[in-house]
């Protein structure tokens, strides 16, 4: 998939909706259309990057700034008392939309153990 064809490169460019927490040059953060938890929002990169299998060292600045926006933007999106990131990378790690992106879980109480021991 290109980025000509990818459904986060469509919601950068305003041919599809979404409901942004934050926008910049370089990153988007909106809400999932498919919250599991009260707080549940995505960050991407705004350049097209299918999955950290495609990422690269030119692609570090970026990656971080998606990381160091997680805690403000999941703080004032009401996850006062903690989070959860998960970025699911290619089939095997579930990932649905070839894209880059970050999930930041969060909310009362509602997340379940990460791994069963």
């Amino acid at each position: 998939m290109t980025g000509d064809d990818c459904i986060f490169c469509r919601i950068v460019r305003g041919e599809i909706p979404a409901r942004k927490l934050y926008e910049d040059d370089e990153i988007l953060a909106f809400h999932d259309i498919h919250p599991v938890a009260p707080v549940h929002f995505l960050i991407i990169p705004k350049v097209h990057v299918a999955s950290l299998y495609e990422a690269g060292p030119e692609h570090q600045a970026v990656l971080g700034k998606v990381l160091g926006m997680a805690g403000r933007l999941a703080r004032e999106a009401g996850a006062a008392d903690g989070f959860r990131c998960i970025v699911n990378t290619g089939r095997v790690g579930r990932q649905e939309v070839y894209h880059l992106h970050l999930h930041v879980i969060g909310g009362p109480e509602t997340l379940p153990a990460m791994l069963r021991r």
